[in-house]
């Protein structure tokens, strides 16, 4: 499939691609204030790496500048979080 198809399929579908993105952020940050230290950290930066990937290209398209900072923002985040879960980082 080209990214010009995908993006026509994000166009379409932007509203329940984006509240899909806000449910899995919702559900990552749950489940870290509900389990605490003995959440699974590599999978909720994983989760929400995902997420935020997702909103930056819904928010691309649309050429919104504020949310596409704030996702970029949430995916070098999610990048971090993964190398310190994965224990590439100290």
């Amino acid at each position: 499939m080209t990214i010009k198809k995908l993006n026509g399929f994000v166009l379409a579908n932007m509203q329940t691609l984006e509240m899909i993105g806000v449910l899995m952020r919702i559900f990552s940050f749950s489940l870290v204030s509900w389990m605490g230290p003995q959440s699974p950290f590599m999978f909720v930066w994983v989760f929400n790496t995902i997420d935020a990937m997702l909103l930056s290209w819904c928010a691309t398209l649309r050429r919104d500048r504020a949310y596409i900072t704030l996702n970029t923002f949430w995916i070098l985040v999610g990048i971090v979080g993964i190398a310190r879960a994965g224990g590439w980082l100290q």
